[in-house]
């Protein structure tokens, strides 16, 4: 097979003479023509710490493919950040600007006819995006994770982008003043690099290096490192060899390599929005993945590392200890990975984590696998007559993990937060927000900034909360979210009135409220969602074709034949 076998089409014969002359403007040779020529699509952006250092590993890795032996091409892709659009009208691009996200990539692999693609990220929706375009391309693939941030330092702890959400809560309920807001605020984002917990960006990179569709030992590494800008350039060279060997993503993303990553991601105690960024990259690569299947898995897996947001320390720890290929060697211990899944190295995960150190003697950052935070997995999958089509409850670092209280119900989330900073929350409460979903929103906006004001004000374990949005991934709290169908497909949720009986139960695997099947057909009935005006631009398209969060939250077809 010729290693050009996608680009031969734009570089080669006397009809593509045009061609080669644009490529000649941009730096081919006679010599490259022939060369497999890598697409490396990066999220860069000053908008956002999380991608603000993604040029200088894009370098790195254009080094790298050079080395191999292949013509690299860099093109940029839009980025939304979460903790910059976080608690007002911009964290409504966010989950759509996953879409956009694999649709550029489509769009330059396939009109540019890339033999490969590197993809470089580092705010949330820069993982899944990338990884629904390598499973919706089929063609050579590599993922490189801009790495975690450090954390900030406040009275000898460390701090991160949630400590001051949650000190917004703690400054509105009088117990820290406006000095000390400040001081956290100034100290908590000290350098570039992604969200420094196990929240979503960290749990997704975790979960794509588990997949095998990032180099081993790669997601742990923190983004400002010497480490990293090696870890960039033997990207570069590991793409080349991927084309090589004919390694096309679909190869390796298999049902194995998804519950590899699930696993992996379960045990770290990651954010909710695994589940609804995995469903995504399942309907764009053919594979039939479903809720049910991360409670199956779920069900088997202890939660054993000790991160924030439910624990005590921040993905640095973790990397100064063995990083992800160190926990994972724990698992595969246990039998619970797929160990002959195949890698963008050409190797087996087992074979990878063959060449990888085991946690360090001593470290307390990974429990004992018998002696675990939570015998099972911090993310369950919820259901009953509030959720018919399912919803996602996380418990990591909760003592308390079933409520039943009368609901306080609000049409969005800003009604919402107003009520928090009046606090009008009370223990035994059951907030519920509804018309932030998918279609409804639209945009299916995270809600950090309300369950951040609730736990600064101490009601994390005393007030359940559910919203047919999302949550972010350092969120911490008795949350549902995801609740299906959400309020704009006549879901039960917008049944709820106040005062009305819910339950939100772990242990039964339960979302439901204290209502007969007729009085929620009768309400659901009278009910009259809220009218705005995204109805047009991009927002308007994504609304017109987004589906259910119950698989994704997706605005295509289910993919069974890539480009």
């Amino acid at each position: 097979m010729t290693l050009n076998h996608r680009s031969h089409v734009v570089t080669e014969g006397p009809a593509r003479a045009p061609n080669r002359a644009m490529l000649r403007a941009v730096g081919m040779k006679d010599e490259d023509f022939g060369k497999p020529i890598i697409g490396i699509a990066s999220g860069w952006s000053e908008t956002t710490p999380c991608n603000a250092h993604l040029n200088r590993l894009g370098e790195h890795v254009h080094t790298g493919v050079l080395e191999a032996g292949g013509f690299p091409q860099t093109f940029g892709y839009p980025t939304a950040s979460d903790g910059i659009g976080m608690g007002h009208e911009g964290m409504r691009f966010s989950l759509p600007s996953r879409e956009l996200i694999a649709d550029c990539l489509d769009m330059m692999t396939n009109g540019s006819r890339f033999d490969g693609i590197v993809g470089i990220g580092g705010c949330d929706k820069n993982m899944p995006g990338n990884l629904m375009a390598f499973g919706r391309l089929d063609v050579p693939a590599i993922f490189l994770y801009g790495g975690t941030i450090l954390p900030g330092k406040h009275k000898n702890e460390d701090i991160d982008i949630v400590s001051i959400f949650e000190a917004v809560g703690k400054y509105q309920c009088g117990l820290i003043d406006e000095e000390e807001l400040s001081q956290v605020e100034q100290k908590s984002i000290p350098t570039h690099g992604s969200c420094g917990g196990m929240y979503t960006a960290n749990t997704m990179a975790s979960c794509i290096e588990a997949m095998g569709m990032s180099i081993t030992n790669s997601s742990s590494i923190p983004g400002v490192t010497s480490a990293k800008d090696s870890d960039s350039r033997r990207v570069g060279k590991a793409i080349y060899k991927a084309i090589e060997l004919g390694l096309n993503s679909r190869k390796i993303m298999t049902k194995d390599a998804f519950e590899n990553g699930i696993v992996t991601a379960l045990a770290l105690g990651g954010s909710t929005n695994l589940v609804l960024h995995l469903l995504a990259t399942a309907h764009e690569t053919g594979i039939n993945l479903t809720l049910e299947d991360f409670n199956r898995l779920g069900a088997k897996v202890p939660h054993i590392a000790d991160l924030k947001p439910g624990g005590k320390y921040v993905m640095e720890d973790l990397y100064h200890v063995g990083g992800v290929p160190a926990l994972m060697k724990v698992l595969l211990k246990e039998g619970l990975l797929h160990a002959e899944a195949l890698t963008v190295t050409g190797k087996t995960i087992a074979e990878n984590l063959d060449e990888c150190a085991d946690l360090s003697e001593g470290q307390k950052i990974v429990v004992n696998f018998n002696t675990p935070l939570k015998a099972t997995a911090p993310i369950k999958v919820l259901r009953g007559n509030l959720a018919p089509g399912g919803s996602v409850l996380k418990t990591s670092g909760l003592k308390v993990t079933d409520i039943t209280g009368p609901a306080k119900v609000f049409e969005c989330e800003e009604d919402c937060f107003a009520a928090v900073e009046q606090k009008e929350i009370k223990a035994g409460d059951v907030v519920v927000i509804r018309n932030e979903g998918p279609k409804g929103g639209p945009g299916m906006r995270e809600m950090l900034s309300v369950t951040a004001a609730l736990c600064g004000q101490g009601l994390g374990e005393s007030v359940g909360l559910l919203t047919d949005g999302r949550f972010s991934g350092g969120t911490h709290g008795l949350v549902v979210g995801h609740v299906a169908p959400e309020a704009a497909l006549g879901g039960p949720i917008s049944a709820v009135q106040d005062g009305d009986i819910i339950t939100i139960s772990e242990k039964n695997a339960e979302l439901s409220v204290n209502l007969s099947d007729d009085e929620i057909s009768a309400r659901i009935a009278e009910y009259k969602n809220p009218t705005d005006n995204y109805h047009s631009g991009f927002i308007g398209k994504y609304r017109k074709l987004v589906k259910s969060a119950e698989i994704g939250a997706v605005t295509s077809e289910f993919n069974q034949n890539p480009s």
